[in-house]
């Protein structure tokens, strides 16, 4: 363990959530449990099969699909914000972002990656501060994006591969290789206005980024079957394609070579189109039928801790 994995030690003490106390002893345990989980993380992204993670804005999402047999959890910034009342774009306080991201980690046994966005900081030091509190938060991967949402454009790729080395050299550090999903918005960006030029930028950040440290590669928008192809063909890293309805079948996904899908906030979407539809149910039928295949307090109750926070 590295000298910066011995200072994070303490940072680990505390409160578990069953509400006994952390010693120093399980704070070494945990972090070693750490080190594991992103080698099998990273192990999911090489192992030749397609990684399917629904993400996930909460502990007992994660749970839920812990239960049902997902090797890992992703969460989304898009829809943590707005489970909170606030727009995408790190319009949430990092601490708030990094204390859900604990929670997620805390209560799941299976490796927990996090979108960070564009990473909460502007300055590199800033950067290994949130880098340092994703490690103390337990996750073991992060997506990190190159878009400018104030500008539109997208962030030089010196400069994010500068971030993105930065990211890698502070967890190593600290004894745990984050797996890191580099994200480009070239696809979505206002920098380009033909799609051959977003996807020559997406072949050429792809290369950077994996010089840099990132472990796949995540070209958000496109997820129609030819581009996705041509995405394989031209990227030699992993690859994680962001699927929405529109997109091509996982059955595709897998025959293309695709490594890694998620689904951003769009669990997220359904799920509050869901509550919508009952309550506006109750505002126009005046009846209670929409609760009739509820889950019931023992269900709710398996996805539970039993202890205190």
């Amino acid at each position: 363990m590295g000298t910066v994995g011995r200072l994070l030690l303490p940072r680990f003490r505390g409160v578990h959530a069953s509400g006994t106390a952390v010693s120093y002893k399980e704070a070494e345990v945990k972090l070693r449990s750490q080190k594991e989980k992103a080698e099998v993380l990273l192990s999911l992204h090489t192992n030749g099969k397609l990684l399917v993670l629904p993400n996930v804005w909460n502990p007992i999402g994660a749970r839920i699909l812990e239960k049902k047999g997902f090797p890992a959890v992703a969460t989304a910034s898009a829809a943590i914000s707005a489970s909170l009342g606030y727009q995408d774009g790190e319009k949430i306080k990092r601490a708030t972002a990094i204390d859900l991201i604990g929670r997620i980690a805390r209560i799941v046994d299976v490796p927990v990656t996090a979108d960070i966005e564009t990473g909460y900081a502007e300055s590199l030091s800033e950067l290994e501060v949130t880098a340092q509190q994703v490690v103390e938060s337990g996750a073991v991967g992060v997506n990190i994006e190159d878009g400018l949402e104030w500008e539109g454009g997208l962030r030089a790729i010196e400069d994010q591969c500068q971030r993105i080395s930065a990211f890698r050299k502070f967890a190593e550090r600290c004894g745990v290789h984050l797996v890191i999903n580099a994200r480009t918005d070239s696809f979505v960006s206002s920098s380009f206005t033909t799609k051959e030029e977003a996807m020559e930028e997406a072949v050429a950040r792809a290369k950077a980024f994996a010089e840099a440290g990132a472990d796949c590669f995540y070209p958000i928008g496109p997820g129609d079957e030819i581009t996705v192809r041509l995405l394989r063909d031209r990227i030699k890293s992993p690859i994680n394609i962001l699927v929405s309805p529109t997109a091509a079948p996982l059955d595709i996904m897998r025959e293309i070579g695709v490594n890694r899908v998620s689904f951003g906030p769009y669990l997220f979407r359904s799920c509050t189109r869901k509550f919508a539809d009952i309550v506006d149910g109750l505002l126009t039928a005046g009846d209670y039928f929409s609760f009739s295949d509820m889950m019931s307090r023992a269900e709710i109750g398996e996805y539970l801790l039993t202890g205190h926070e």
